[in-house]
């Protein structure tokens, strides 16, 4: 086994490292996750999950990481910017006609992105063992995983672990100099490196602006979410009809929701991101309704190819965006466009186009 002093700096060069790589910040946990899985089955039993059954599986390996990647005895998490400059999002959530799409799915796709550094950030961590004579006679065989928002991985509650920052009210991984509008990824290594102390100040105080801000009021107590509620998972991860006493509190939001984070006082201290790929693209920053609910699906899979959008797939695109048009101010040119899709051949198209209509009579 290496020198306690020499894990330290290659625990140093791994953070150096990710900075370089362009990463905003990095930070090192051990396979402990202390609360955060208990804090996940309490969640899963009340049921707030929703149809996301796919969080309800592989708890094992959400618990202990180790199981997830043999071999594993420590996380690094790192964090990337997302927020792109100008996107104007007060402006566009105020104009009932342009579409509001989460600030985080205007540019590319953040998933191989994410990956792709981690796996660069694993070939010099590798380098660094092999020109290391100590570390490689220590660490002769070297393996990792890197992962992304993918599964069965509490990245959340890894970074709050790595020191990166604290989960607030709105389950969000908030930092005081960035708050909370980034990525988070992971690589899991086969080193004993030093844990960075855990985030444990909780520095939301008696806040509650998210709660307050929530369109549908999905927030059943501090930092619990009831996703059933959520606009994020109503326009993403819900395949089918969405509740009815729901649509008209969804307003123009086609694509997720970012109030929760625009209300935190925290997210002024947001840095706007310096990667291009995410900036927007096709002028999702601002969109009319009508314009994109025009797209046949050709349109939708070429304009979101790369893009996060893509994987709510074009119905449920056109269920969301009637149901936003549904909640636009009453125009002859928003009930012709309804009209051309009230004979869609799709049950779920129709029943939302057929709603929206009957709120414009």
């Amino acid at each position: 086994m290496p020198s306690q002093p020499l894990l330290k700096n290659l625990a140093q060069d791994i953070k150096h490292l990710a900075r370089e790589l362009g990463f905003s910040a990095c930070g090192i946990s051990g396979i402990d996750l202390g609360e955060h899985p208990a804090y996940l089955e309490k969640w899963l039993a009340a049921g707030l999950h929703g149809d996301m059954q796919w969080m309800a599986n592989n708890l094992d390996k959400r618990r202990d990481p180790s199981l997830l990647e043999a071999g594993t005895q420590a996380i690094i998490s790192v964090r990337l910017d997302y927020l792109p400059p100008e996107t104007q999002a007060i402006k566009i959530l105020g104009s009932a006609n342009k579409a509001y799409v989460s600030r985080y799915a205007l540019g590319r796709d953040y998933h191989k992105l994410i990956r792709k550094r981690l796996a660069k950030l694993a070939e010099q961590i590798n380098q660094t063992i092999e020109d290391t004579p100590e570390l490689k006679a220590a660490f002769p065989e070297f393996s990792s995983r890197a992962f992304t928002d993918s599964a069965p991985v509490l990245e959340r509650g890894i970074a709050q672990q790595a020191g990166l920052g604290w989960i607030g009210k709105n389950c969000m991984l908030i930092t005081p100099k960035a708050g909370s509008w980034f990525f988070l990824g992971e690589l899991y290594v086969s080193l004993p490196l030093p844990a960075d102390e855990p985030f444990t100040k909780d520095h939301c105080g008696a806040c509650t602006a998210c709660h307050v801000a929530c369109p549908t009021q999905a927030f059943v107590a501090d930092g619990v979410l009831d996703a059933r509620r959520c606009i994020s998972y109503l326009t993403i991860e819900l395949k089918g009809s969405i509740p009815e006493e729901l649509r008209p509190l969804m307003g123009n939001r086609i694509y997720g929701c970012d109030d929760c984070q625009l209300v935190c006082p925290w997210t002024r201290f947001a840095p706007t991101t310096k990667e291009a790929d995410f900036h927007p693209r096709h002028q999702l920053a601002s969109s009319d309704l009508i314009d994109l609910f025009n797209w046949d699906e050709a349109t939708f899979l070429k304009n979101t190819q790369g893009s996060p959008i893509r994987r709510t797939g074009y119905i449920s695109w056109l269920r969301n965006l009637a149901v936003a048009l549904g909640n636009a101010p009453t125009s002859l040119a928003i009930i012709e466009a309804l009209n051309a899709k009230r004979d869609y051949p799709d049950p779920i198209v129709q029943e939302h186009v057929l709603w929206a209509l009957a709120r414009h009579q």
